[in-house]
C-alpha cells in the first residue's frame, strides 16, 4: 500500500481562525497589512469572516480570493484594491498639503483648504443634493475583482457583511449566497458621502453606526472558537480633544466602538460563567478572543486622515500592519485554539 506523503509542519500545525474587520475609510489599509502577513503564514486557515464598511470590502476581496484562488490570488486582489485607491486618489482635491506634511499628523490633510470647504459643506448639503446621481467609483473596482456568483455559490470561506437599516435603526448581516456589490456599498456607506442603497425595498447606511464588527455572526455560524479582531479605531487616546474637528472625530470614534465594547462585554460575562461550569460547555460556544491594533499610531491620526489616498500614508499603514500581525503570530500563534490572548477586561471594560 502506497504511503501517504509526510505532512509538512504548517499544515501540521495549522490552525483556524475567524476574522472579524473594523471600518474606517483608507486606516482599512492597515487591515490590508494585517491580511497580507496572515496570509503569509500557512499555519493559519480562515473560517469565517465578518466584516463593516472599509472592513467588509477587505473581507469580501480576501474571502474571493481564498475561494478563487488560495492564499496568494486574496493577496493580489487586496494589493489591485489598494493600489486602484491610490491611482483614483491622484485625481482627487484632497490631498495633503506642504504644510500638513510639514506640522501636521502622519496622513493629516487638516491645512487642505479642499478638506476644509468639503467638511464645511458637506455639513450643509447631503449627497442627495451635490452627488444626485449617486455616483461611486467602488462599484466598478468590485465587479472587476470579484466574480460574485462564484463568491455566493461559495462554502469553503464563511462571509457576513454588515449595515445599518436607516429606518428601523437595527443591523443588517448579509450572507455569501446574497452578497452583491450593493451590499458592499452598504455597508460602507457614509450618509454624508453617498446616498443610502436600496435593497429589497430597505436603506442603509455604515455598518459601523449598529456593529463595528458585530461578532455573532462567527460565534453563531462556524464550529471555530477563536475570533481575531482587526481593530482600527481606538479605544484610548492620548488627550482631551479641543479642535472642532478633533471633537467630531472622537464622537465618530466612540460611536463606531461602542457596540463592539458592548458585545466584548457580553462575551466575556458568558465565557466566565463556562469557566466556573455554571454554563454547559456543550450549549454554550466556549470563545477566545484576539486582537490586532495600532492604538499608539491610529490614536494620532486625525478625521481627514481615513479620506487620504496617497500611496505614501497608505503604505505606511499596510507596513504598520504587517509589522502587528507578525509580532501577534510570534507572541500568541499559540494561544490559539486554546485560550484568549486578549484581556477583556482590561481593554473593553
Amino acid at each position: 500500500m502506497k504511503k501517504k506523503p509526510a505532512r509538512t509542519t504548517a499544515q501540521a500545525e495549522a490552525k483556524k481562525i475567524n476574522l472579524a474587520l473594523q471600518g474606517g475609510g483608507a486606516h482599512g489599509a492597515f487591515t490590508w497589512g494585517v491580511l497580507d502577513r496572515l496570509l503569509d503564514d500557512e499555519r493559519i486557515n480562515i473560517e469565517g469572516i465578518v466584516g463593516t464598511s472599509a472592513g467588509a470590502v477587505n473581507a469580501s476581496i480576501l474571502a474571493y480570493g481564498l475561494i478563487a484562488g488560495g492564499r496568494t490570488k486574496a493577496q493580489e486582489l487586496l494589493r489591485r484594491f489598494w493600489e486602484f485607491n491610490s491611482k483614483n486618489g491622484r485625481c482627487s482635491p484632497f490631498q495633503p498639503t506642504f504644510f500638513d506634511k510639514l506640522y501636521g499628523s502622519k496622513g493629516s490633510m487638516e491645512f487642505s483648504p479642499w478638506w476644509q470647504t468639503f467638511d464645511v459643506l458637506s455639513r450643509m448639503f447631503s449627497p442627495y443634493q451635490w452627488n444626485p446621481n449617486d455616483t461611486n467609483v467602488f462599484r466598478d473596482i468590485l465587479e472587476e475583482l470579484i466574480d460574485f456568483p462564484v463568491l455566493q455559490r461559495a462554502h469553503t470561506v464563511r462571509l457576513f457583511i454588515c449595515a445599518t437599516n436607516v429606518l428601523t435603526g437595527r443591523l443588517k448581516v448579509f450572507e455569501n449566497q446574497e452578497i452583491t456589490p450593493k451590499m458592499i456599498l452598504a455597508s460602507a456607506c457614509l450618509p454624508y458621502l453617498y446616498q443610502a442603497p436600496e435593497i429589497d425595498g430597505e436603506y442603509y447606511w455604515d455598518g459601523g453606526y449598529m456593529g463595528n464588527p458585530p461578532i455573532f455572526p462567527v460565534i453563531y455560524n462556524t464550529d471555530c472558537q477563536d475570533v481575531l479582531i482587526v481593530q482600527i479605531n481606538p479605544i484610548n487616546i492620548h488627550e482631551v480633544p479641543r479642535s472642532a474637528n478633533a471633537i467630531f472625530d472622537r464622537i465618530n470614534t466612540l460611536s463606531f466602538n461602542s457596540s463592539l465594547m458592548r458585545e466584548m462585554r457580553a462575551i466575556h460575562f458568558v465565557t466566565s460563567l463556562i469557566e466556573k461550569g455554571e454554563l454547559d460547555p456543550a450549549k454554550y460556544k466556549h470563545t477566545f478572543i484576539h486582537t490586532i491594533d495600532a492604538e499608539e499610531q491610529m490614536s494620532k491620526l486625525t478625521a481627514s486622515s481615513k479620506m487620504n489616498l496617497d500611496m505614501e500614508f497608505l503604505k505606511y499603514l499596510f507596513e504598520t500592519g504587517r509589522e502587528k500581525a507578525g509580532e501577534f503570530l510570534a507572541n500568541h500563534y499559540d494561544d490559539i485554539g486554546r485560550k484568549s490572548s486578549t484581556d477583556l477586561a482590561a481593554k473593553f471594560f
